[in-house]
């Protein structure tokens, strides 16, 4: 330990700095107990020693000092633990030594930066409490936010001016130190030379962005006009030597504690999302603020947990951020769950106006992350043709490739295959090789036909007396059941098919490969098919439509039962009953 620790050591108490993450209590005259922060207890076992300056959990066996409390609970290093004990406890860090001018240099620009944007929440914080701040505070008090909240937040508001927070920063720094903040902007002249700076943040609510440590390293600014002339709706500091927006978890300053005590991290898209949850008492609530998450912030989350519940706007834009940052998440090994609001609505406005409780209740019926992609290829590619069925297969490989499990991969593309309906044994297939050997694409080949597509579509060609009747019956099925065909993969010559009105079926059919099939079926075609082939071509379509909804149901059975959701387990198992019912009948009178 070096001298610096061991003073640290020696100064720090570690009962305070413990109560600084978990509640204390006095359990006799020199220890204190509560609830271990390293396992999950209903009944305290966690002491600390007050004289002797240890800790030690009862149930868990975790105990040491404490540098090893605090690297344990921030899931830091040991020299890290030493810099944060000191920072509870008031102990300034011995001066570094650099190992050149240029490194020096940095460090000095950085300290500077960190000073300037301090000193600019402060006086945007100023601003909203004076005069000109009154539409920002009308607009906050709008958002739901109270003065308690504005206050934890430190939100503010920059006044109409080019030059206010120049002027007020100028004296902290020079002109080139100032442009380096971000706070700034200015214009180039012709000859390449900058023009004088002026502010960056003009007639905006600010909401500052802070590092892990909580301290100030950028904003978002939010317009409070409207019209062509407002600007953009958000703008955000640019990249400078404290701020990269890839690199930063918008509250994980306020949130990691409640990440680890509830063992998750619960996702935003926004900003102001995140801040409205996190006033209504949900504090382990992160952002990424509009943007996919980065590998940089992928392994600060990994400090405090491996849980995630994502919870994006539900707009085209949101649900692809949300299926990029579930990519990465899932690569590197996170559980994840998926919440769906209702009515499209977004976490911010959905608390707001439906409450706590409602959302609350949403958060616990967050689905995996399997069944939430799932459904979202079946809605991006409905119908039952094979061909959306491949596109559908195709969407979701990339996800299943990333899991690093070969058990997780496998049921994954289980699921995916009962869930969309999957008949074909060798499309089956295909799905579970290239999820197992994490392909992320399979190109499937123009299955050749049924025997029942075979004898449906020279039913409906057919144009002499003698079989009229099977043409009949074929027409009147894909008419009053077309259900029944969609799975097919000729469904749209059958479709056309069953309406022409021309002698010639090549005319009617008008898709390419379409054609292509009705060709093959015509082309080995021996004689018109009898009426006893269309009704057991008829009756075969039938059964394929009742087994795969069969299989979604017992699907949607399972999803319900792992819920708990009694309710919608009824109605589906009475459903399920309707269909084994049908099925039986229909076998009772299978066409030989």
């Amino acid at each position: 330990m070096t001298d610096f620790a061991q003073s640290v050591k020696q100064q720090a108490d570690i009962v305070k700095v413990v109560e600084s993450y978990i509640r204390l209590r006095k359990a006799g005259a020199t220890n204190y107990s509560g609830l271990c922060p390293f396992h999950k207890e209903k009944s305290p076992s966690f002491n600390v020693h007050a004289v002797r300056q240890f800790f030690h959990c009862f149930g868990c066996g975790v105990s040491g000092d404490v540098f090893t409390f605090v690297g344990k609970i921030e899931n830091v290093t040991f020299p890290e633990a030493v810099r944060i004990v000191a920072g509870k406890c008031g102990i300034p860090l011995p001066k570094k030594e650099y190992s050149s001018p240029e490194e020096a240099a940095e460090a000095r620009l950085r300290r500077k930066l960190l000073d300037l944007h301090e000193a600019a929440a402060a006086w945007f914080e100023e601003q909203l409490r004076g005069p000109e701040g009154a539409v920002a505070r009308e607009y906050l008090t709008g958002r739901g936010l109270s003065a308690e909240g504005i206050k934890l937040f430190r939100i503010g508001f920059a006044p109409d001016s080019f030059n206010a927070l120049r002027d007020r920063l100028s004296a902290m720094a020079d002109v080139e130190t100032l442009r380096a903040s971000g706070l700034f902007s200015s214009k180039e002249h012709d000859d390449g030379t900058q023009g004088p700076l002026y502010d960056r943040f003009r007639k905006r609510v600010m909401f500052p962005i802070c590092n892990e440590s909580g301290r100030v390293i950028a904003f978002t600014a939010r317009t409070l006009e409207t019209g062509e002339k407002a600007g953009a709706k958000y703008i955000n500091s640019p990249e400078t030597p404290l701020y990269s927006k890839g690199q930063v978890l918008f509250n994980l300053d306020k949130a990691r504690a409640a990440i680890r005590q509830h063992e998750y991290a619960l996702l935003v898209e926004g900003q102001m999302d995140c801040i409205s949850v996190f006033l209504r008492g949900i504090q382990n609530v992160i952002a990424t603020s509009g943007t996919a998450f980065t590998e940089h912030q992928v392994n600060l989350l990994r400090r405090h947990t491996s849980n995630v519940a994502v919870n994006f706007d539900p707009d085209t834009a949101g649900a692809n951020a949300a299926e990029k940052s579930i990519g990465l998440l899932t690569e590197e090994g996170f559980t994840i769950k998926i919440i769906t609001l209702e009515d499209g609505l977004d976490p911010d406005r959905f608390i707001r106006e439906r409450g706590l409780e409602a959302y609350i209740k949403a958060i616990r019926g967050a689905r995996r992350q399997a069944d939430y992609l799932i459904e979202r290829a079946r809605q991006m590619f409905p119908g039952a043709s094979a061909e959306q069925k491949v596109k559908a297969m195709n969407y979701l490989l990339p996800h299943i490739r990333r899991l690093p499990e070969k058990l997780a991969r496998d049921q994954f593309a289980h699921d995916a295959a009962q869930k969309l309906g999957i008949d074909s044994a060798v499309l089956r297939e295909e799905l579970r090789q290239a999820a197992l050997k994490r392909r992320d694409h399979i190109e499937v080949k123009s299955s050749p036909l049924t025997e029942a597509e075979r004898v449906l579509l020279r039913a409906l060609c057919v144009d002499d007396p003698e079989h009229v009747e099977a043409r009949r019956m074929a027409v009147e099925a894909i008419a009053a059941q077309p259900v029944w065909f969609e799975h097919l993969g000729t469904f749209p010559a059958l479709q056309a098919l069953a309406e022409r009105r021309t002698a010639d079926p090549m005319e009617v059919v008008t898709d390419e490969r379409q054609r292509a099939l009705l060709a093959v079926a015509l082309l080995h075609e021996t004689r018109s098919p009898s009426e006893e082939e269309v009704a057991g071509a008829i009756q075969q379509a039938e059964e394929r439509t009742l087994e795969r909804q069969q299989r979604e149901l017992r699907a949607l059975i399972a999803d319900a039962e792992r819920k708990g959701d009694f309710a919608e387990l009824a109605v589906l198992t009475q459903q399920k009953l309707g269909i084994d019912k049908a099925l039986r009948q229909l076998h009772g009178r299978r066409v030989r």
